[in-house]
């Protein structure tokens, strides 16, 4: 089935192992690998992206909204709807912190909140976002031959704010990277992945292709205007391979995350009487790229922030006994007919025990449907965490 952008994350190990060889520097202009991006000015301002600065989304390039004004427009609503909501938490801290004063005075203040919020979205007009699946781009047709040449879909349009300033989630960033992996790397992108693919066992994750026979490819559904299903338009995802045009499975998807965890977790083990494999990326490797960038959003949890190519949870809790949040990475994806999402919940260790484990430690949990528009993190999440309750039964 299509992954969509869990595209991303695969294309993360293909810019890491550059980085681990010395190929790529992460922080110097991506004209010094891909001369045909054009330098960049911002307000009159000559700036540089980045190719750490594409990888979380911090480059400035665009997403399938084409109108800036759209965009800045939505930005500062959102920004705005999160004040309001941190204000009217704090209200309610407030008067449960009043603990002496009646439910009745409670609940007339909770009222009243209610109330003032209502006028004010009755006097404010609401922006409407307009989904990726409403932007024609979505829907390509055309054929493109390579990485280079689906630029030009996008290379030449202004930035939308100083990189580094701002997170904008951009697919079309990640098609730009694809070109830095093909120059850094000397080979064509996507026989660079399939070499990865190969030693991560993924046997069954191709590039989808219109032409070829892939066999058991999935047919993809969407709900019409009348909720029946139908099949989605023909579309051709190769202007954007790296950025969620690949094809695979649950099992291939399992392998990679269990490689991602085992490569997170195996500088742990030094003292192990287990004579370990070395992860297939280093251990500060991973922690670079699971470690939380600041300035980005993660999407699909607000309680988590984009870090490298993953959303990423922190571990959290403020009070005993009360609301603990676990940490993990996860990676969402959405496309035309098709929803995925590949979740890592590594398991808490001690220093303890640490030594008569093995790894990888954790719930790796991967659901991919030929369906659009599914929400799934927060499910995958609800599953990785009943299994984790059982794993003291495991050995």
């Amino acid at each position: 089935m299509r992954i969509a952008s869990i595209s991303k994350s695969l294309t993360m190990v293909a810019l890491a192992k550059l980085w681990e060889a010395g190929k790529l520097d992460l922080d110097i202009p991506v004209q010094h690998y891909v001369p045909e991006f054009p330098e960049k000015e911002y307000e009159g301002e000559k700036v540089s992206v980045t190719t750490r600065l594409l990888i979380s989304h911090l480059s400035g390039i665009r997403h399938y909204e084409k109108d800036m004004k759209k965009v800045k427009e939505e930005k500062a609503y959102k920004a705005l709807k999160m004040m309001k909501e941190t204000m009217e938490s704090d209200q309610e801290k407030e008067l449960k912190e009043k603990g002496g004063k009646s439910n009745e005075k409670n609940d007339f203040a909770k009222a009243k909140i209610e109330q003032d919020n209502e006028a004010k979205g009755r006097n404010s007009k609401p922006v409407k976002k307009k989904n990726d699946f409403e932007q024609g781009e979505l829907y390509l047709r055309e054929k493109f031959e390579n990485s280079i040449e689906s630029l030009r879909l996008f290379k030449n349009d202004p930035l939308f704010f100083k990189p580094g300033s701002q997170f904008l989630y951009s697919t079309f960033g990640y098609s730009l990277l694809a070109a830095i992996v093909e120059r850094a790397s000397g080979y064509k992108y996507l026989d660079y992945m399939q070499k990865i693919f190969h030693d991560l066992d993924m046997l069954t994750t191709v590039q989808e292709e219109n032409e070829p026979v892939i066999y058991n490819r999935a047919r993809f559904y969407v709900y019409n205007k009348k909720r029946r299903l139908v099949n989605t338009p023909y579309v051709d995802n190769s202007y954007k391979w790296a950025g969620g045009g690949f094809l695979s499975t649950v099992g291939d998807l399992i392998k990679f995350g269990n490689a991602m965890l085992y490569g997170y977790q195996v500088g742990l083990f030094k003292n192990s009487d287990e004579n370990l494999l070395p992860g297939y990326l280093k251990p500060e490797t991973m922690v670079m790229i699971w470690t939380p960038v600041p300035n980005t959003e993660m999407s699909w949890d607000k309680e988590g922030k984009y870090a490298m190519a993953w959303g990423v949870v922190e571990k959290k809790q403020t009070y005993g006994s009360c609301r603990k949040q676990r940490h993990y990475a996860s990676h969402t994806g959405g496309a035309v007919g098709a929803s995925s999402v590949l979740l890592i919940l590594p398991e808490e260790l001690d220093a303890e025990s640490i030594n008569n484990k093995v790894p990888p430690r954790g719930i790796v949990v991967s659901i991919i449907c030929n369906m659009q528009s599914v929400g799934l993190n927060s499910t995958a999440l609800k599953i990785a965490l009943e299994f984790d309750k059982d794993r003291s039964d495991i050995p």
